[in-house]
């Protein structure tokens, strides 16, 4: 079985890897001392993924938004009995996410690990899925969907992408809508699982004071020896560079308005060190004009302008790439006008650089304290995996990033045509 065993030194970590037969890789950073211990299955499928050729065919194949979500949920259950009382019974914390890229299951747990970690590999890979749990789970799913169309955080929040992108679905709801689950059915559930959970388009990642080596030789012993499988061909609409829309308004039960303001981005298609590379340059961007020790921040926040729930948001993917600020102010429009004149003006005179390279050295702190907590190191390992790199490659990235290349991402991210809005009101 060969494993094998980087050294990360500017952080100080190993990683242990090893490649299944199947195509399916597993990772292994060690927490010596740890008390607890964590570990994830996650695949390469999120909600966007709505439309593919499936590998050894030439058709197009499109399925309902909210597919990859209500497969997280079908997984749970199994012949005999929920997988979350299974791993109760073994004294673990079990869950699940759908992202617009990605869906992982986890636990975490302080004893009997190899117990947990089997059951893992067993229920993510053993789907049961009936007609009838199927028809059972739209109206829970379905349930979930009205819960969230009153929750104002989320509402503001899809607003500003609807507001931003016309055809791509990363502003459709991670779960859907009413509509689109009415039309799944259990082939299609089956279609999508056998298409984006092979082995191959897969990972497992283990963290804690837990033996590489047995962690591999249980992957080894469980997961099939099928052959490795072409990548999906993901199909995803062509989408123009100006925003669909400039402003949307909603109300809602707030008692103070809310906003989010947006930048659609056009630096996608690639993906390895140069994604992260621009992700990072544009968090400093942002957080040098409008983060918590900006100017303008200071200035908003004293004024009653803002308050504690403002902050920022970057996400910078292989198909799409967007940055967002927002919170709660009694004047969102005139929070907007004097972010883009704060914006022009550092157009016109460049970032401060002494205040850009702290936040590059502060970048790097947060990074490394990370390392003492096993759920954040998975989280940040398997948030970047899928994009070509590894977690570790920030590092790098804080080393390379220059002044003069943040500078340069500003003009490029924060254009006029690219900027858009979302509110909501008190009823």
């Amino acid at each position: 079985m060969g494993s094998s065993k980087i050294i990360y030194e500017k952080a100080g970590e190993a990683l242990y890897s090893y490649e299944h037969p199947s195509g399916l890789k597993a990772f292994v950073i060690p927490r010596p001392g740890y008390l607890k211990k964590y570990a994830a299955f996650a695949t390469n499928y999120g909600s966007i993924d709505n439309e593919f050729i499936i590998p050894g065919e030439t058709d197009v194949t499109r399925v309902p938004d909210g597919i990859a979500h209500f497969l997280e949920h079908k997984l749970f259950e199994q012949k005999d009995g929920n997988v979350m009382e299974k791993f109760s019974r073994l004294g673990s914390n079990p869950n699940a996410y759908t992202s617009f890229n990605k869906t992982v299951y986890l636990f975490s747990c302080t004893d009997r690990f190899d117990e947990n970690f089997r059951l893992l590999l067993d229920y993510v890979r053993n789907p049961y899925i009936t007609p009838e749990s199927v028809e059972n789970e739209k109206g829970i799913i379905g349930q979930e969907i009205l819960m969230y169309q009153d929750n104002p955080d989320w509402k503001v929040h899809f607003n500003l992408l609807k507001a931003m992108y016309e055809k791509h679905p990363v502003r459709i709801d991670i779960a859907g809508t009413i509509d689109s689950i009415s039309r799944i059915d259990r082939e299609t559930l089956y279609k999508c699982y056998n298409t984006f959970y092979h082995p191959s388009n897969m990972i497992v990642l283990a963290v804690g004071d837990v033996d590489p080596e047995n962690v591999f030789r249980m992957v080894e012993s469980t997961i099939p020896h099928n052959k490795p499988r072409a990548p999906v061909n993901r199909i995803y609409p062509e989408e123009k560079a100006a925003v669909h829309s400039e402003f949307i308004e909603e109300r809602l039960a707030v008692s103070i308005p809310m906003f989010r303001i947006g930048h659609k981005g056009s630096f996608f298609g690639e993906k390895g060190i140069g994604l992260l590379m621009y992700e990072v340059a544009v968090k400093l961007a942002l957080e040098l004009l409008a983060g918590r020790s900006s100017e303008l921040y200071e200035q908003l926040y004293g004024e009653g302008m803002i308050n504690s729930s403002f902050g920022t948001d970057v996400s910078v993917e292989k198909q799409y790439a967007f940055s967002i600020l927002g919170g709660e102010s009694p004047d969102p429009l005139q929070v907007r006008d004097r972010f883009c004149r704060a914006l022009e003006e550092a157009k016109k005179k460049g970032l401060d650089r002494s205040a850009c390279e702290r936040l590059i050295r502060a970048y790097r702190g947060r990074f490394m304290r990370q390392f003492n907590s096993v759920e954040r190191i998975a989280h940040s390992f398997i948030s970047v995996y899928f994009k070509g790199v590894s977690m570790f490659d920030y590092l790098d990235v804080y080393d390379k990033i220059t002044f003069e290349y943040v500078n340069e991402v500003l003009h490029d991210h924060f254009k006029p045509e690219s900027l858009a809005m979302s509110v909501i009101r008190p009823v």
